[in-house]
């Protein structure tokens, strides 16, 4: 068990260090908001909400995602937009713990990602933090990739840094992987030598392929996936993408896993639930190859983010890797919060002055401070 982490109540929070933490990740599903409290190297969750997108505002994100629409004024309108509603989130929590913004230290603000390009130069999260820190009242750090992308690195991911700060155990060979929209892997060896880098598509094309057809946002618990039959050459069709068999480090994100990706493949000649459950496969299998190659002597396994709660991906992937998977709630972390609360940790230690990136993950020249700060 990790006692670094654990959920208590308001009335233990006297003289504490209060920091907001704010994720939206590649799935679209909403923005998660955190509030913890941090001593020193110890954490507690004081409060969380997810603020789910609407149909509507899926369909604006997701068409500035398109590698083809480059509309500036949509772009502002939308940071404008997540700004004002991760406010009003901010604001339901402190009133209801009957809190104020003097009471918080800084929100870790990652914003929605529209592109992820390191190679190009740059990464794209909409969301206004200057508008945030006005609303709230509160000090914002925000923009954490981009330093390290100027720095020659890749931008991500940027959360093996946190997982590796709370998650690490002595004699332990512990994994960590986040199942999010993209798929990322934490390998936590006894010796400290920290591996963390993007395997492929998480939920990404899942819950497009979802959406497409059946109009939901997810798959839930993978029942579609598992009503569909695997096809095993489109299996072998997807594995040939050069992404997974490019060297560490390495990242990744919609901007090459999405619809038209999908689309190559000449998919139209089989039946929608056959797709999901050969994408569940995609995902499961670039996993379970990238922790076979990377990650050896392995004594567990945790899972977080979204893929979480897809029983038949757990499932699998359990089965291929032939170690028992648990969810990071047995960390004492509830799995869905993971993220939001390491960019709280990152906020913190870029006001704080400190070097909070991992040049050995990400491959930047060396350490950086990430983050650009909103008084």
């Amino acid at each position: 068990m990790n006692n670094k982490i654990k959920t208590i109540t308001i009335k233990n929070m006297k003289n504490s260090s209060l920091l907001f933490g704010v994720m939206s990740g590649t799935s679209l599903d909403g923005i998660d908001i955190v509030l913890i409290d941090k001593k020193n190297k110890a954490i507690n969750i004081i409060d969380f909400i997810n603020i789910p997108y609407t149909e509507n505002t899926k369909k604006k994100f997701l068409a500035l995602h398109s590698n083809q629409h480059s509309d500036l004024l949509k772009s502002i309108e939308m940071s404008l937009f997540h700004a004002k509603i991760t406010a009003i989130g901010i604001k339901k929590i402190l009133k209801k713990l009957k809190l104020t913004a003097k009471d918080i230290k800084c929100i870790g603000y990652h914003g929605q990602t529209i592109r992820h390009l390191p190679k190009n130069g740059y990464s794209i999260q909409l969301g206004n933090a200057g508008l945030l820190s006005e609303l709230t009242k509160i000090t914002v750090v925000s923009d954490f990739r981009n330093r390290d992308i100027q720095a020659g690195g890749q931008g991500a991911p940027l959360v093996p840094a946190f997982h590796n700060e709370f998650f690490f155990k002595n004699k332990i060979n512990r994994v960590i992987i986040n199942i999010g929209g993209i798929a990322n892997i934490t390998f936590l060896p006894s010796d400290g030598r920290i591996i963390g880098f993007d395997s492929g598509p998480g939920n990404i094309l899942l819950d497009h392929w979802i959406y497409i057809n059946k109009k939901k946002n997810y798959d839930n618990l993978g029942k579609w996936a598992r009503s569909g039959k695997l096809i095993n050459d489109l299996l072998l069709n997807f594995k040939k993408e050069s992404f997974f068999k490019k060297s560490l480090p390495k990242s990744t994100g919609r901007d090459l896993f999405n619809i038209n990706w999908l689309n190559k493949f000449n998919i139209k000649k089989y039946t929608a639930e056959d797709i999901q459950r050969t994408l569940l496969e995609l995902t499961v299998v670039s996993i379970s190859d990238a922790v076979k190659k990377y990650c050896s002597n392995i004594d567990e396994i945790y899972i977080c983010g979204g893929g979480s709660q897809n029983k038949f991906l757990i499932e699998r992937l359990e089965s291929i890797i032939d170690i028992n998977v648990n969810t990071t709630d047995k960390l004492n972390i509830p799995a869905q919060q993971v993220e939001a609360i390491a960019f709280a940790w990152l906020a913190e230690k870029c006001l704080n002055k400190e070097y909070n990136n991992s040049p050995s993950i990400t491959g930047s020249k060396g350490y950086r401070i990430l983050g650009v700060i909103h008084y």
